[in-house]
């Protein structure tokens, strides 16, 4: 190995050492469950299920960190894929949102699910059990069509 090789590596090295002190935060708001779509909905087990394991580490308040959330720079994308998520929608703070606003945040999610864009591809990468199956997101287009 050369030494312009070796140089290189060594800073490729002291660039990731150093991005591990800039790290994003990582955090859960406090909520309240009667606020939550599981309280206000009371969506069927099978759409409670599928929200649990597709959705909800992103679309809530309850994200679970997984340990690659915590390596820079991956942390730094997941945190911005939590936060972003949860400006569009957030299921532990249903409660908050008007009837008008619920029922356009379903037909949203039925769009994003029947495209495939959601959960976004990295996502489902990492979590091969938030792969949606057609009925998956049949169940979950059904929940724009009841009231809410």
């Amino acid at each position: 190995m050369g030494k312009k090789t070796k140089i290189a590596l060594l800073a490729l090295v002291v660039v990731f050492v150093a991005a591990q002190f800039c790290q994003p935060a990582r955090t859960n708001p406090p909520s309240q469950a009667a606020l939550s779509f599981d309280a206000v909905a009371n969506p069927t087990p099978q759409v409670r299920s599928i929200l649990d394991r597709a959705c909800k580490d992103c679309h809530s308040n309850v994200t679970v960190w997984p340990w690659y959330s915590h390596i820079a720079p991956v942390s730094w994308q997941v945190a911005d894929d939590v936060r972003d998520a949860r400006k569009h929608l957030n299921f532990s703070e249903w409660g908050k949102l008007s009837p008008a606003r619920r029922l356009q945040a379903l037909g949203d999610m039925c769009r994003e699910v029947n495209s495939g864009d959601m959960p976004l591809w990295q996502y489902r990468l990492l979590h091969p059990a938030a792969r949606l199956q057609q009925g998956d997101v049949t169940a979950l287009c059904m929940l724009s069509a009841k009231p809410q």
